[in-house]
């Protein structure tokens, strides 16, 4: 435990700048002064432009001491995201705290490559079913229904925590997500549903290797979104075994893999016997991240 700090002295937003940057470059942050700025900024309600022409100017006591609060929160490897509650997502804010994966900028590609390839498919105007398996935060099924209103949109998970913030972030946002509460596809399958989008972004990390994740990730975020069993493949088996009974005659699957997984998820698709055409998206440093089947 980190004794309260003093900040007592600090009187202006530039010092509070150079105090907050101090404290967390001692404590090991990667980004001291980025995290710095974003902590007084929120804790001042600002955006960039004002904080940046006011650096001068006088700072409230009950503010720095908000600041020295936040600053010995992230001390502890609390993810900035979970103390300022939001992750932006595709252009759009969305509510993130503990009980669900903090959105990564890299399943922007899986969601992008899910339009892209559905207009290729169908063309844009399409009116096609669409389900995310693995809800979380709802970045990728409320992205999907905000982009697509068209389509008709539905999401499993297992977490009742993250389901009810999904939801929340749908009413924000105006999506409409139909919420499915159970174990990945079995939900539709009991209910005898067949889809034209499958889209899923599982728990995909060798259970061997989350309890060498960084501190951020392994102390805070929830291992049920993050563990893929032995191997990592566990999820992407059961959802590749379940495709003959879950897709429609023309359909499109798409998952998001982690690193060096990329083939294995290729070759279940294939096994499939359902999939025609097995493509393989790589993300902008260049790792294969993307792993998407047509049935055509």
């Amino acid at each position: 435990m980190h004794t309260q700090l003093d900040w007592s002295d600090v009187a202006t937003i530039r010092e509070a700048l150079t105090r907050a940057s101090s404290f967390l470059r001692e404590q090991g942050a990667k980004d001291p002064l980025f995290e710095a700025e974003l902590l007084i900024r929120h804790s001042l309600g600002w955006d960039r432009t004002r904080f940046l022409t006011s650096m001068n100017d006088s700072i409230n006591p009950q503010v720095v001491q908000q600041l020295a609060a936040l600053c010995q929160r992230r001390a502890t490897h609390e993810p900035l995201q979970y103390m300022m509650g939001t992750q932006e997502f595709y252009g759009r804010p969305f509510v993130v705290r503990p009980g669900v994966l903090i959105p990564r900028p890299e399943t922007e590609i899986l969601v992008e490559q899910v339009l892209l390839r559905a207009s290729a498919l169908w063309g844009e105007d399409a009116a096609l079913f669409a389900a995310d398996i693995g809800t979380g935060s709802g970045a990728i099924c409320i992205t999907l229904a905000c982009e697509r209103p068209q389509w008709q949109v539905a999401t499993v998970d297992l977490s009742s925590d993250a389901t009810r913030i999904a939801k929340e972030n749908a009413e924000r946002l105006g999506a409409h997500v139909r919420f499915m509460q159970g174990d990945l596809v079995q939900p539709l399958l009991e209910a005898g549903e067949k889809v034209d989008i499958l889209v899923s972004n599982p728990p995909y990390i060798p259970s061997s290797d989350v309890e060498e994740l960084d501190k951020e990730v392994r102390l805070y975020e929830p291992r049920l979104a993050l563990d893929g069993g032995q191997d990592g493949l566990v999820c992407y088996r059961r959802l590749c075994e379940a495709l003959p009974e879950l897709l429609k005659p023309k359909a499109l699957v798409a998952f998001e893999v982690g690193i060096h997984q990329a083939g294995d998820v290729a070759e279940l698709l294939r096994q499939s016997g359902v999939i025609d055409e097995v493509d393989i998206v790589c993300d902008l440093a260049g790792i294969e991240r993307v792993a998407l089947g047509t049935r055509k």
